[in-house]
């Protein structure tokens, strides 16, 4: 591909493009070679996208109405429908991943607009009656401007995710959109203000983290901060946060573990828990990556893994196979490099490399693999891999399972496979995660599922009803009622 077949893509800052000189390849993972541009935007496009933000907010966004917001959400939930391949086939190019799951991340990221659109209708506050002559009251009112900072892995999905409820309960937002995956961020932009928002409500400023990433966390005209990542990263958003004095959301990862009993549903199980860490290539912060399975049931259930895993077919996004490429060369080479730590110390089931064939020889491939007999001793057991590769432990009680899930400093998701309903209640009330599966898991949980991670894998909540609130601010007021003579 020559540099003239190239898409450009600019930012997007008060409903226009922004003229660059500087740009990023986007490349495109299942060949290592460059489909697109973008601009490289740093410290001075970021100034110019909250000033942005802050404009909107101050003259139109604070006095536009529930009803008037509900509508432009519901509408941009219609424009990523009307686009749903065109924007399919982009993040396939962007990230990877099968073209059917590109599908649905167009349809949760509009699902979420819809539901964001509908649902700040019902935001309210609250009424106090704390004694008499006195009638106090609570509003829920926006930040302000937001500033979002999200990752490669679910792009569309992740900007929609956090992007819909603040604009629904009337913030600003300023999106940087990772520069792995940009694409349809930026168009995201374009279907927003063909929807009716108006100009600087969203603003979409992509560039590298260190330029552009760090410019947003830093700049003191940002009222609210969210950020999906790397927990290093995160620390450093949320240090930045501190020095401003703003709220920050954080969602860090996982080490997420399935604890499977004796008395497992295998026909159902087994299919989940292997996409539970296939799916986008274990690109996933909430994927299953470890399996703690009771030692009665661990040879039927890994012998069931192993032949899922090798009937997997590993092929380009576009082509729609089980599981696509890695999203870059680096993170690649940062599974591999776990893996070469499995092979080592744990048992290697199945995988284990990369794919034999010419056809895997360009893009950034890694096999499916179980690494079995893992310890909390091992680094794979504790570590966040993000490649598709599952952990195997086994324990001989029930107590030793959540023993065994609770040690490592992670806690996004749990699933738990048991027929038993008491022990399903027990298990679902003893782990500290934000999520808990019982008898299924789903990596992307659900628009209406609160999300959020316990210990060290975040701090707040999206998705639900939560994440409403989590963009607003709660006012107090206090009158006094008694007539006067």
């Amino acid at each position: 591909m020559i540099e003239a077949e190239l898409l450009e893509r600019a930012a997007v800052i008060s409903g226009k493009k922004v003229p660059t000189d500087k740009w990023i390849d986007v490349i495109d993972p299942s060949n290592a070679l460059p489909f697109a541009r973008v601009a490289r935007c740093g410290a001075d496009q970021i100034a110019e996208a909250v000033e942005a933000a802050r404009q909107a907010y101050e003259t139109i966004w604070r006095f536009t109405n529930a009803a008037d917001r509900s509508r432009v959400c519901r509408r941009i939930a219609e424009g990523l429908r009307a686009e749903r391949s065109e924007l399919a086939h982009l993040e396939t190019l962007d990230t990877g991943k099968p073209i059917s799951q590109s599908l649905v991340d167009i349809d949760v990221a509009a699902r979420y607009f819809e539901f964001y659109g509908s649902a700040v209708e019902g935001l309210s506050g609250d009424a106090i009656l704390p004694e008499r002559d006195l009638l106090a009251f609570t509003l829920r009112e926006p930040y302000g401007v937001c500033g979002h900072i999200i990752p490669w892995n679910y792009p569309l999905q992740v900007a929609a995710r956090t992007v819909a409820p603040a604009l629904a309960t009337g913030n600003c937002c300023v999106l940087k959109p990772a520069e792995d995956a940009p694409m349809t961020s930026l168009r995201l932009a374009g279907i927003a203000i063909e929807a009716g928002l108006p100009a600087g409500v969203l603003n979409v400023v992509p560039g590298y983290g260190e330029e552009a990433g760090a410019a947003l966390t830093a700049h003191p005209g940002v009222d609210r901060l969210a950020f999906t990542g790397s927990r290093e990263i995160g620390e450093v958003v949320m240090t930045a946060a501190a020095r401003n004095i703003v709220p920050v959301t954080l969602e860090l990862g996982g080490k997420s573990p399935h604890i499977v009993l004796p008395d497992f549903d295998a026909e159902r199980a087994v299919p989940l828990i292997v996409e539970s860490i296939t799916e986008h290539a274990g690109q996933n912060c909430s994927a299953g990556s470890r399996l703690l399975v009771h030692r009665s049931v661990h040879s039927e259930l890994l012998s069931a893994l192993t032949e899922a895993f090798r009937s997997l077919h590993i092929g380009p996004g576009a082509t729609d196979p089980d599981m696509g490429p890695l999203i870059s060369a680096k993170q690649r080479d940062r599974v591999l490099g776990y893996l070469a730590e499995g092979r080592r110390d744990c048992v290697v089931s199945v995988g284990g490399g990369v794919p034999r064939g010419a056809e895997y020889a360009d893009g950034f491939y890694v096999e499916p693999t179980i690494l079995d007999q893992v310890t909390p001793a091992h680094t794979v057991f504790n570590e966040e891999i993000f490649g598709p590769v599952l952990c195997v432990s086994v324990f001989d009680s029930i107590e030793e399972g959540v023993e065994l899930a609770e040690q490592t400093t992670y806690g996004l998701a749990a699933g738990v496979w048991t027929s038993d309903v008491t022990t399903a209640h027990w298990l679902a009330q003893r782990l500290r995660a934000g999520q808990i599966f019982v008898n299924n898991y789903s990596a992307a949980g659900g628009v209406e599922l609160p999300f959020g991670g316990y210990k060290r894998s975040g701090i707040g909540i999206e998705k639900g009803l939560e994440a409403l609130r989590e963009y607003t601010r709660c006012k107090t007021v206090a009158m006094h009622t008694r007539a006067h003579a």
